[in-house]
C-alpha cells in the first residue's frame, strides 16, 4: 500500500506509544460544564421533580426528629411519664421510618435520572464521533478516545447518581437545621455557626489546591489507556522486534505518572474529611459547653440542649458531605469537560444545506489541478489533473509515500481538497451527501478489518439487506467459498475481534466478497491481492475482473503484473502524476514506470532462479 510521507490515512494510522502527553490545563469553564450537564439532566424532568419532592419530605422528617427528642426529654422523661414517653417514641419511630423510605425513594429516582442522562450523553458522544473526519482521529490515540467514552463518562455517572441529590439534600438540611436552631435558641445557634467560616475556608483552600491534580489524573488515565490499547493491538510487532522490555519501561513511566497525579489528587482531597470532622467536633464541644452553662443559669432546658446536640450533628454532617462531594465532582467535571471537548468539535467534512442524495453514480471522475496537504504548508499532492470516464479501470502506482492513497482519500471524501476541484459525474464532490456518496464507492483495503460476529454477517456488512444466497454467491466470486465451506460451522463460524482466528489471506478474501456484495458504482482496490498466494491470486483476479467490469475502478498496486490490463496507469511520485498511459505505452517510454517494472521483473526472475 502506498502512503504519503507524514500523511495520516484511512488504511493504516500508526501512532506513537506515548499517547497524549503535554501540559496540564485547568478547567476552562467549570460553570459552563455544570450548566450543560444540568441541561442533559433536565430531559428527565418527571423523575427529577419526583426525586426533589422526596428529598424535601425526607429532610422535613429528619428535622422533626431532634425537635421530638427534646420534647420527649422535657415533657415526658424529666416528669417521669413512662406511658407518654413510649407513645412519643412510637411516633418518633414512625417519623424515622418514613424518612428512611423517602430517602430510598429519592436515591432510586436519582439513579434513574443519572443512568438515563448518561445514556443520552453517551449516545450523543458516539453520534458525534461518527460525524468527525479522519483528520480528528489522526490527531488522537484510540485509547484516549476510549477513556473519554468510558472512564470519563463513568466518573460523571458516579457523581450524578451519588452526588446531585446529596448536594440538594445537604443544602436543604443546612437551611432547615439553621431555622430550627434559631427557633429554639438564637444564642446557641450563633455558637454553632461560629465554626462554619473555618470549614468554608478550609474546604475552599483544599479544593483550589487539588483541582489541577484531578484534571491531570484524568489526562494521565487517558494516556495510560491509550498506551495499553496500542500495546495490545501491536503485541505481535512488539514481540517480533523483541521490544518487550522497552515497552515495559515505557509503561512504567506512564503508570508512575498516573500514580503520582492520582496520589496528589487523593492525598490533598483526603484531608477534607479528617479536617472537617475535627472542626465539627470542635463546634460540638462549644455547643455542649456553653449549653451546659446556659442550662445551669436557667437559660435553656435539658431537652433543648439535647435537641441542639442532635441538630449540630445534622448541621455539620451535610457540610462534611458537601466537602467530600466536591472531590467527586472535581473528577466528574474534569471528565465531563473532556467529553464536551469532543462534542464541541466542528466536523470539517459536512453536507451542504441542499446536498444531493446519491441513488447511483455513473462513475465519471475528474481531478482538476488538485492540491492537498494534511498540514498547512506541507503539500502532499501537487497539481493532480486527470479525467476518468465511467467504466475505466485506472491503476495508481509509485513509490511508498508518493501520494496514491491520498488521491483515494480525497475521492472517498475523507478530506477535502486544499485547492483545485474534484468532480464526480460532472459535479463538485462537495455537492453530494457524504454518506450516500460513500455507499456508492466500494473499497477493499490492504489491512482488512473484520467485526466480531459470523462470516455471514461480515460479508453481509457490504449490503445489509442481502439474502444468504447472495452472500454465498459473492463469496464464490471472491474465491472465499473454497475455505469457508471447510470451517467448523461454515458461514456461521464466529470471527474473533479483528479476525485473528483467520489468516491474513482469508481476511482479505472476505473483504473482497464484501465489496462484491456491495455492488458499488465506483470500486477502489488497495493492494487487494497482496496477502494472497500466487495460485489463489489467479482465481481472485478472475473475480476482480468480473467485479470491475462496467464500473469505474481505481487499483493501487505495487505488483505491476496485476495491473497490466488496466485501461490507464498513473505513475505517482512525490505528489505528482509524472507518467500516464497503458502498460505497453509506459514500457515504450522507458521512463519511471519502465524502471519500476524492469526492477520487479529482474527481482522476480532472481527469486524464481533461486527457488529452482
Amino acid at each position: 500500500m502506498s502512503k504519503s510521507a507524514s500523511q495520516p490515512n484511512m488504511m493504516n494510522r500508526v501512532r506513537g506509544p506515548r499517547g497524549l502527553s503535554g501540559p496540564v490545563v485547568k478547567a476552562k469553564d467549570a460553570k459552563g460544564t455544570i450548566k450543560r450537564i444540568w441541561l442533559f439532566m433536565g430531559q428527565q424532568k418527571a423523575a427529577l421533580i419526583a426525586s426533589i419532592i422526596f428529598v424535601i419530605l425526607s429532610t422535613l422528617l429528619g428535622l422533626a426528629g431532634p425537635y421530638m427528642i427534646g420534647m420527649i426529654i422535657d415533657e415526658y422523661i424529666i416528669p417521669k411519664d413512662i406511658a407518654g414517653t413510649l407513645r412519643f417514641l412510637g411516633l418518633l419511630a414512625v417519623v424515622y421510618l418514613a424518612a428512611a423510605l423517602f430517602t430510598w425513594l429519592q436515591t432510586f429516582m436519582m439513579v434513574r435520572v443519572s443512568l438515563r442522562t448518561i445514556r443520552n450523553l453517551r449516545q450523543d458522544l458516539v453520534d458525534k464521533l461518527q460525524t468527525l473526519s479522519l483528520r480528528f482521529f489522526d490527531k488522537r490515540t484510540h485509547g484516549d478516545l476510549m477513556s473519554r467514552v468510558t472512564n470519563d463518562i463513568d466518573s460523571l455517572n458516579n457523581a450524578l447518581s451519588q452526588s446531585v441529590i446529596q448536594i440538594l439534600s445537604s443544602i436543604l438540611m443546612l437551611l432547615g437545621v439553621a431555622i430550627a436552631m434559631f427557633s429554639l435558641n438564637w444564642l446557641l445557634a450563633i455558637v454553632t455557626l461560629l465554626v462554619v467560616p473555618l470549614i468554608i475556608f478550609t474546604t475552599k483552600y483544599l479544593i483550589t489546591y487539588s483541582s489541577s491534580a484531578f484534571i491531570k489524573r484524568q489526562r494521565d488515565l487517558g494516556e495510560l489507556n491509550g498506551f495499553i490499547e496500542e500495546s495490545i493491538s501491536g503485541n505481535e510487532v512488539i514481540k517480533l522486534f523483541g521490544k518487550e522490555e522497552k515497552m515495559n519501561g515505557q509503561f512504567s513511566e506512564v503508570n508512575e505518572r498516573l500514580r503520582g497525579s492520582a496520589m496528589a489528587a487523593d492525598t490533598v482531597s483526603g484531608f477534607l474529611g479528617p479536617v472537617n470532622n475535627f472542626i465539627n467536633n470542635l463546634g460540638l464541644c462549644f455547643v455542649i459547653g456553653i449549653g451546659a452553662v446556659m442550662t445551669v443559669e436557667g437559660m435553656a432546658t435539658v431537652g433543648i440542649i439535647a435537641a441542639f446536640v442532635t441538630y449540630s450533628r445534622q448541621f455539620f454532617r451535610p457540610i462534611s458531605q458537601l466537602s467530600n462531594l466536591f472531590n467527586l465532582f472535581q473528577s466528574a467535571i474534569a471528565g465531563a469537560e473532556r467529553v464536551f471537548e469532543i462534542m464541541d468539535e466542528t466536523p470539517d467534512i459536512v453536507d451542504k444545506e441542499n446536498g444531493i442524495a446519491v441513488d447511483s453514480l455513473q462513475g465519471d471522475v475528474e481531478f482538476s489541478h488538485v492540491h492537498f496537504g494534511y498540514e498547512e504548508g506541507s503539500p502532499i499532492l501537487k497539481n493532480i489533473d486527470f479525467y476518468v470516464k465511467s467504466g475505466e479501470k485506472i491503476a495508481l502506482v509509485g513509490p511508498t509515500g508518493s501520494g496514491k492513497t491520498t488521491i483515494i482519500n480525497l475521492l472517498m471524501r475523507f478530506y477535502d481538497v486544499t485547492a483545485g476541484e474534484l468532480k464526480v459525474d460532472g459535479r463538485d464532490i462537495r455537492d453530494y451527501q457524504v454518506s450516500g456518496l460513500r455507499k456508492k464507492i466500494g473499497v477493499v483495503l490492504q489491512d482488512t478489518f473484520l467485526f466480531s460476529g459470523s462470516i455471514m454477517e461480515n460479508i453481509r456488512y457490504g449490503r445489509l439487506e442481502a439474502t444468504n444466497e447472495e452472500v454465498v454467491a459473492a463469496a464464490k466470486m471472491a474465491s472465499a467459498h473454497q475455505f469457508i465451506k471447510y470451517l467448523p460451522e461454515s458461514y456461521h463460524t464466529v470471527i474473533t475481534s479483528g479476525g485473528s482466528n483467520l489468516s491474513q489471506g482469508q481476511r482479505q478474501l472476505l473483504a473482497i466478497a464484501r465489496a462484491i456484495l456491495a455492488d458499488s458504482d465506483i470500486l477502489i482496490l488497495d493492494e487487494a491481492t497482496s496477502s494472497i498466494d500466487t495460485n489463489t491470486e489467479i482465481q481472485i483476479q478472475k473475480g476482480i475482473n468480473m467485479l470491475t467490469e462496467g464500473r469505474t475502478s481505481f487499483i493501487i498496486a505495487h505488483r505491476l503484473k496485476t495491473i497490466e490490463n488496466a485501461d490507464r496507469i498513473f505513475v505517482v511520485n512525490q505528489g505528482e502524476i509524472i507518467e500516464a498511459g497503458t502498460h505497453q505505452e509506459l514500457l515504450l517510454k522507458k521512463g519511471f514506470y519502465f524502471s519500476m517494472y524492469d526492477s520487479q521483473f529482474h527481482i522476480q526472475g532472481k527469486q524464481q532462479a533461486h527457488s529452482n
